[in-house]
């Protein structure tokens, strides 16, 4: 399958989907962040200076999800019908790991916006927390799953 985001002229494009099926869909992408003991305690116990940094990062994520066709060029403004943001604190390697689900009932898939979720909940972790630790790291942002469309179903 070749890139659809492109014409025979190899121009940028937005994908027509005006024949595709509409059809339930649904996406859910995961991500961590590495924190330092301090950080990961405080975040832990609520302590933060800035407050709950978990409140304020799934709030963060949720409006990422819903500003997706503007932050990616080529993205098609939907319809949105759930977004969610979760936390797991992993206390033996210092990470919180966050979990973005989104769905829609329309022509294209909700993989962009669960992946723009997840990344903006972390990059909202690492604002509110990097007064104690500058070397936080983001990692591991993926897709984990994604029902509908075509293209069917996907599971990493």
């Amino acid at each position: 399958m070749g890139l659809t985001h492109f014409d025979q002229e190899g121009n940028a494009v937005m994908v027509d989907v005006t024949e595709k099926k509409i059809t339930e869909r649904e996406a859910s992408a995961s991500g961590r962040i590495q924190v330092s003991r301090e950080v990961y305690e405080t975040v832990k116990n609520g302590t933060a200076a800035k407050g709950d940094v978990l409140g304020v990062a799934r709030v963060a994520g949720i409006m990422a999800v819903k500003q997706t066709s503007n932050l990616i060029p080529l993205c098609h403004a939907l319809p949105l019908t759930k977004a969610s943001v979760d936390f797991q604190m992993l206390e033996e390697s210092c990470e919180i790991e966050a979990v973005c689900t989104v769905k829609t009932v329309g022509r294209t898939g909700v993989e962009m916006e669960a992946l723009t979720g997840v990344s903006v909940a972390l990059l909202t972790i690492y604002d509110m927390c990097k007064a104690m630790d500058k070397g936080m790291m983001l990692q591991g942002i993926c897709l984990e799953r994604k029902s509908g469309g075509k293209s069917g179903a996907y599971e990493r």
